[in-house]
């Protein structure tokens, strides 16, 4: 479990990274930060409108592919520019956006007859995968929305672009993550812990 002052760190080098973007320079994550945050875990950037708290950007990679600093610089640039259901971060908006950090256990893959037992809504988040096709939700969003598990399911499903009843369909994979979720309390200041 990380500190406030590790994820505000991390914070920092998710708006370093697109801020560089921005200005178009080149940026280099400190050694030290390195050093610290080398273990691999999946990782979402979600960015947020100040004060509003309006979706403005999310991309994560799910599974432990990097170290955590790298995933969450990829996160962060992928959020704020490669988000297709938003036009890319302009310079000016780089004040008015919150970090929020969604760091992920490893997915486990659930068996159908035991999604009942297995996800609790809230606690889970969910993946559905039909061959390389794949939707995924985070634990937060059906509190958001007061979703129960079935309808959790089904907009897993469409975010895969897949029908809302294809978690019932042979060959169709359920994998249930959990996530520890962190926020600017504003930008580019102190950080909580969300959940």
């Amino acid at each position: 479990m990380l500190s406030l002052e590790e994820v505000k760190k991390l914070v920092e080098i998710g708006r370093r990274s697109v801020l560089s973007v921005l200005k178009g320079e080149e940026f280099g994550v400190p050694e030290d930060v390195k050093e610290r945050f080398f273990e691999k875990r999946g990782v979402f950037v979600t960015l947020l409108t100040f004060p509003k708290k309006e979706l403005r950007g999310c991309v994560g990679i799910p599974y432990p592919l990097y170290p955590l600093w790298r995933g969450v610089v990829e996160a962060s640039i992928g959020a704020a520019f490669r988000d297709p259901r938003f036009e890319p971060l302009r310079p000016e908006e780089l004040s008015s956006v919150l970090w929020e950090i969604s760091l992920l256990t490893e997915p486990v893959e659930i068996k159908k007859e035991r999604i009942s037992e297995e996800v609790k809504v809230g606690r889970d988040g969910l993946i559905v995968e039909k061959g390389k096709i794949r939707g995924l939700l985070l634990p937060q969003v059906p509190l958001k929305f007061g979703w129960d598990l079935e309808e959790f399911l089904r907009h897993t499903c469409m975010k895969a672009g897949l029908g809302p009843d294809c978690w019932r369909e042979e060959g169709v994979k359920i994998y249930r993550f959990e996530a520890e979720v962190f926020e600017e309390v504003e930008p580019w200041g102190e950080v909580r812990r969300v959940r």
